[in-house]
């Protein structure tokens, strides 16, 4: 199995900032607790190996898991988070105030998008199916982690289901939850979205 892992709450989650690949970024207190316990969750899994993103809110997220897992992790630019281009570091409200929404235009592959310098949608899904490619060939019938952010996973979603881009807009991936995709004979298919502990279905994502 292929386990997508959203990276746990950081900071620009709570503040509604869209930090794309901006550094110093860190996982907050709870974040840290969420990352705990699916750490915890994982374990009767059998995990092979896990991969992560390089951004500090994955990467860190990957540390938790690997260490509670007694495993490795290795950071892959393939599953790193969008770049955002001109939108680094706007907060969403300002955003969707001065451009609409920036977040289905991305789904739609919009001229904006690549206009304002972000990587696109196509982009995103070419290089997260390059890093599933790897996985499969050099982890075959294994159980293996990718420590990602939403539109990654969201990406992955898109080509098993073939979503289109306002269901993609509307589909919320929790933070530090699992996204588990089985391939067999080249063909995907989803056993799960968005599972964690079932306290945290009564928290705020």
């Amino acid at each position: 199995m292929i386990i997508f892992l959203r990276h746990a709450q950081a900071e620009n989650n709570t503040k509604r900032i869209l930090a794309g690949r901006t550094e110093g970024v860190p996982l907050t207190k709870a974040g840290i607790e969420q990352a705990e316990s699916i750490a915890k969750y994982l374990k009767p899994l059998d995990i092979s190996a896990i991969y992560s993103s390089p951004i500090e809110r994955a990467s860190h997220t990957a540390e938790i898991v690997a260490k509670n897992n007694s495993l490795d992790y290795e950071l892959d630019d393939r599953i790193t988070e969008i770049d955002m281009g001109k939108f680094t570091r706007m907060n969403y409200d300002d955003m969707f105030a001065k451009y609409g929404n920036i977040f289905l235009k991305f789904y739609e592959n919009d001229p904006v998008i690549s206009e304002h310098e972000v990587e696109t949608f196509p982009d995103v899904q070419k290089r997260v199916l390059d890093m599933v490619d790897h996985v499969l060939k050099k982890h075959n019938n294994e159980n293996v982690i990718l420590v990602t952010h939403m539109d990654p996973i969201k990406s992955m979603l898109a080509k098993v289901m073939n979503l289109l881009p306002e269901t993609l807009f509307e589909l919320i991936i929790a933070n530090a939850s699992l996204t588990i995709i089985k391939e067999q004979d080249k063909i995907f298919s989803l056993s799960a979205i968005n599972a964690m502990d079932i306290d945290r279905y009564y928290q705020t994502w």
